[in-house]
């Protein structure tokens, strides 16, 4: 399908926010008319907000029908949903997975979003959920993401969940092979904020945009040197951070489920949509 105005958006994180979802997909339909965009999300599609069963089905269904056009990369919370789902991990409290977990159409879904990428490159962009290593271009992020892919599309998918969680190694090593070597991209890719200069990765800053004072931690997109500062990624996961437009870092989590917008940005422009949302969630929960 040719589109005539060579439109990609991409969408900060919906959090089971469906009512939002929607709206903000019409209004990206009616700014494109007769064209079909393409559409990727940037992970954490479920939990915390209203309707995580609504959302899920919704994007899935969207992406099913798109040829590839409609899709999303996984959060911490889908990795979440699917570890609950196997049995790997309790639900949280906060948890609104449970209309999920009881589905009829549960397998189907919790199927789909295992299938879902890491990282996607779009338009010369790089789409990730949360954050990508200082020593690591594009090109690299995307083959590391391709590992992970490969263990949550294989056969031992628990095997893999059940090995996935943990904070250490916190610093990247090429040498690092087996369960450490995955946990370390997963963690990069899907929870990663704060690192220090040398890329070693702090999980404990969680409310705030910035680091203390003399901490010696900064946002990874700020470490000098970084392999992607010559390319614009695109991510979610940071909702104290807000939206963050520089001239390569597309920052969209702008707090849906706490009270704040569901933002939507047009990659060759840098056009802007967002939707206003109610307050689903208290901060200080667990993210």
């Amino acid at each position: 399908m040719t589109q005539r105005n060579n439109s990609s958006w991409v969408i900060g994180d919906l959090q089971g926010c469906h009512g939002q979802t929607v709206a903000l997909l019409e209004r990206i339909a009616a700014q494109n008319g007769a064209d079909a965009p393409r559409i990727l999300f940037a992970g954490d599609l479920v939990n915390r907000g209203p309707d995580s069963l609504a959302t899920l089905r919704h994007v899935r269904a969207l992406a099913e029908a798109s040829g590839g056009r409609i899709d999303s990369v996984l959060g911490n919370h889908d990795l979440h949903l699917l570890a609950v789902a196997h049995g790997i991990r309790p639900p949280h409290q906060s948890d609104t997975l449970d209309a999920i977990l009881g589905a009829p159409d549960r397998a189907e879904l919790i199927d789909w979003l295992r299938r879902r990428p890491l990282a996607i490159e779009v338009d010369g962009h790089l789409l990730v959920h949360a954050g990508v290593l200082p020593q690591w271009g594009k090109t690299e992020a995307l083959a590391l993401a391709g590992e992970v892919e490969a263990q949550l599309r294989g056969a031992d998918l628990a095997g893999f969940l059940g090995s996935m969680y943990g904070n250490q190694p916190a610093a990247w090593n090429a040498g690092l092979s087996g369960a450490a070597r995955l946990r370390c991209i997963v963690n990069a890719m899907t929870r990663l904020r704060f690192c220090d200069a040398d890329g070693v990765m702090d999980f404990k800053m969680k409310e705030s945009g910035t680091a203390p004072a003399g901490s010696g931690l900064m946002p990874w997109f700020e470490v000098p040197g970084r392999q992607t500062a010559q390319d614009t990624v695109a991510f979610g996961h940071w909702s104290a951070l807000g939206l963050l437009l520089r001239p390569n870092l597309i920052g969209l989590d702008s707090g849906c489920v706490w009270g704040g917008q569901l933002t939507a940005v047009r990659l060759h422009d840098r056009a802007l949509l967002q939707v206003p949302c109610p307050s689903y969630q208290q901060p200080g929960g667990k993210r």
